[in-house]
């Protein structure tokens, strides 16, 4: 078989390929078999009919088409590793008229991956925000302690902001209840404004038994965004009160002995949860630089059908909350053209760090073991929401496998660049991010050369890139985005 090459534009090439008549053979025999026990021929056992025969009754060419659509996938995939081409997409295919004895010729063209120049991008300098975890951040966070430990008391007066109420709902459009709109028994935080607009106004100066009607907007159902009438009673109110701040709560509410050690957990909690959003933001500023420094071609088609997919994922996630996409768009104050240009930019930046990324672990040599592919797998898993033998399955049944391997090597391409980055904060201070591990604590880095004194440091340093990656940046085949 013979083969060549044309290139149409960076991301588009057309694959010509020759195939000697001889060399379709085993396919033409196993066209014959397949058609042999199709046909029922007198005289004959189905599978036992002579070629010459199935010649006769059938037709030479139908055996032909049957033997060239039988080979035509392995000799594309030939063509496509003799001339170590990576497809992205369905080629379009051109297929000369086949003739008995002649050789076969076929072309296809079809999108590739672009080739790449890799800037250097070793050493590079990135700048990111300060840490900082201040008193009202760790107050806030006891706050909100407490009031899981706080307790309800029934009063006997109208409710105040801050009080818990137990209310029933009840909509009706002209007069008419709406079915879906009614709801009994439920709690309710005065003040909180997470339910019906116009419900804490209502609520304000309302006792126990007390019952009022006024206009309101649904969200959801036959009447979404239609003004109706909503009643809302009153059933009961609770004061909460809250426990005081002593160290007999801190040992209620932890496994601390007192305030003092509870405030000190606190802030290193914050303080551990700023590292892993500083080092993600380390991550953001360094890819695109590296990204800035290098023009990688897109092919349009692919990105166009990237987009679809992606839009086509966000209306369904929509449509399961009941809202619409212009609900959406209205909730977040974007136009229609701004949210498709964004759409858009995210798209094709997720795909250009693909390319990027798979050029520099192929320069990095990068490899994966079987228990990077397993954390892999497992994370994936836990983002899927199933458990890891049904993911596990289901990539091997849909042949996935080979794409998760990429993307283990994307992250730890990423995990490579950032972490040989030279990375400030705004102070002047470096920002490690090497030893960082994923609950923002760090490594003792002897204890990590001692474990494996012969590991190469992006082995070694596989837990800094579980921080330094994200599912957007390891691949752009993923619908998963946030709406």
């Amino acid at each position: 078989m013979k083969s060549a090459v044309e290139t149409l534009n960076p991301t588009r090439v057309k694959l010509t390929v020759e195939v000697p008549f001889e060399e379709l053979k085993p396919s033409l025999d196993a066209a014959y078999k397949k058609i042999g026990q199709q046909v029922t021929i007198p005289g004959f056992r189905k599978g036992k009919v002579p070629a010459m025969v199935i010649d006769q009754r059938v037709g030479r060419e139908a055996v032909l088409l049957e033997a060239v659509n039988d080979a035509l996938p392995a000799l594309y995939l030939q063509g496509l590793q003799d001339n170590n081409l990576t497809p992205l997409g369905q080629p379009e295919l051109d297929l000369d008229e086949v003739e008995d004895g002649v050789p076969l010729n076929f072309s296809a063209e079809l999108d590739v991956k672009p080739e790449i120049t890799l800037p250097v991008y070793d050493g590079l300098e990135a700048e990111v925000d300060d840490i900082s975890v201040g008193d009202d951040e760790v107050e806030e966070q006891i706050e909100s302690l407490r009031e899981r430990f706080g307790t309800l008391t029934p009063v006997e007066r109208p409710a105040a902001d801050g009080d818990f109420v137990t209310i029933d709902l009840s909509a009706a459009n002209d007069g008419e209840p709406i079915e879906e709109a009614q709801a009994t028994g439920m709690s309710y935080q005065v003040g909180r404004g997470t339910m019906l607009e116009g419900l804490d106004e209502a609520l304000a100066g309302m006792a126990a038994d007390d019952e009022k009607t006024f206009p309101s907007t649904l969200v959801g159902g036959e009447f979404r965004d239609q003004v109706v009438d909503v009643t809302v009673k009153v059933t009961a109110v609770k004061e909460q009160e809250l426990p005081q701040l002593d160290d007999e709560f801190a040992q209620t509410a932890s496994e601390f002995d007192s305030m003092d050690e509870l405030r000190a957990d606190l802030r290193d909690r914050a303080t551990r949860s700023a590292r892993i959003e500083q080092a993600s933001s380390a991550r953001d500023v360094v890819l695109e630089q590296v990204l800035a420094m290098v023009e990688i071609p897109l092919p349009e088609a692919v990105v166009a059908e990237e987009l679809k997919s992606r839009r086509d994922s966000i209306v369904e996630q929509l449509s399961y909350a009941g809202l619409t996409e212009a609900d959406y768009l209205e909730s977040e104050g974007q136009s229609e053209e701004e949210f498709a240009a964004e759409l858009e930019k995210r798209v094709r930046d997720a795909m250009a760090s693909q390319f990027l990324l798979d050029e520099i672990a192929n320069a990095e040599a990068l490899g994966v073991d079987e228990s990077e592919l397993t954390q892999h797998l497992l994370r994936r898993a836990q983002q899927a929401g199933t458990s890891p033998e049904e993911y596990i399955q289901h990539a091997m049944q849909h042949n996935q496998v080979p794409e998760l391997v990429a993307e283990v090597r994307r992250g730890k391409a990423l995990a490579h660049i950032v972490e040989n980055a030279v990375v400030k904060d705004k102070s002047g201070s470096v920002v490690e991010l090497k030893t960082l591990q994923p609950d923002g604590t760090y490594a003792d880095p002897a204890e990590l050369q001692a474990a494996e004194p012969d590991a190469p440091d992006e082995q070694r340093a596989d837990t800094a890139a579980d921080v330094v990656t994200t599912p957007e940046y390891t691949t752009f085949d993923d619908n998963a985005d946030k709406a």
